[in-house]
């Protein structure tokens, strides 16, 4: 597939996830050729675009992603096989959320681990502390695969942006591909941190819940402070991280 086959919109959402891909190989956020990111083309609101099966995320280029709709089947005639239980959570959020236009879902040792914990994501650092009371929870009731599990992932999640799957991972959303990625780069390293300060063995210094509070309302007004005048977020780290792909290999741009 070439840009000159699709619309512009459609190709730089393509650019965009492709980017989002490499990116989490990059911060080795990957798990062999499991789990997934998905983005909605603008201006189709079942129209998502997803990787191919079998594909490791270091190899995505901009043409391999696969367009399909909100149940995973192919909108196009492509050769390309879709794993259509790992596109489940995706379609679930896309689904009951218009306004989210991209969904990451890792499983992260970190993650996994936290996620693991009973009380989830603790108030040990700036970077958990920008998701007091803006993380949901998802109890694992095993493999997802039926509609009422569907429905309770989304009821779940409700209007927030970041959810910890239990005993299974974590999830981040955005109104963009790279606002996802950033909000997925902050709660994975929130997750780690926790990991680490717990391994030490020595007492913790939790964040009062004040504290915190605070911290996730001065990272809402700097996110909106800095919105660009067509509504974009996060413009200037996705530059520079667009960038940081570049300079090793720029095949994720075909």
């Amino acid at each position: 597939m070439k840009p000159s086959d699709i619309s512009e919109a459609e190709w730089q959402a393509r650019l965009d996830l492709a980017a989002c891909y490499r990116l989490l190989a990059h911060y080795r956020m990957t798990d062999l050729i499991y789990t997934h990111v998905s983005a909605r083309i603008p201006g189709e609101d079942e129209a998502i675009l997803i990787n191919p099966y079998g594909m490791m995320f270091h190899e995505i280029r901009a043409s391999d992603l696969v367009r399909v709709d909100l149940r995973g089947e192919p909108v196009r005639e492509t050769n390309a096989p879709i794993n259509r239980a790992g596109f489940f959570i995706h379609s679930a959020v896309h689904e009951a959320r218009p306004d989210i236009a991209c969904v990451i879902h890792t499983h992260t040792t970190a993650g996994m681990a936290v996620a693991a914990q009973e009380p989830g994501l603790l108030m040990l650092s700036q970077h958990a502390a920008r998701f007091h009371g803006r993380l949901s929870h998802h109890d694992y009731l095993g493999v997802a695969d039926d509609d009422a599990e569907r429905r309770r992932l989304a009821n779940d999640l409700g209007d927030n942006l970041v959810m910890l799957l239990r005993n299974h991972g974590i999830l981040a959303c955005g109104r963009s591909t790279p606002e996802a990625f950033i909000e997925m780069n902050y709660l994975e390293r929130a997750c780690q941190a926790q990991v680490a300060a717990l391994a030490g063995g020595l007492p913790l210094r939790v964040l009062p819940d004040a504290v915190a509070a605070q911290t996730a309302r001065q990272f809402d007004v700097a996110r909106e402070r800095r919105k660009t005048p067509d509504g974009q977020t996060f413009t200037l780290e996705w530059a520079a991280l667009t960038r940081l792909l570049d300079l090793t290999d720029r095949s994720w741009r075909d």
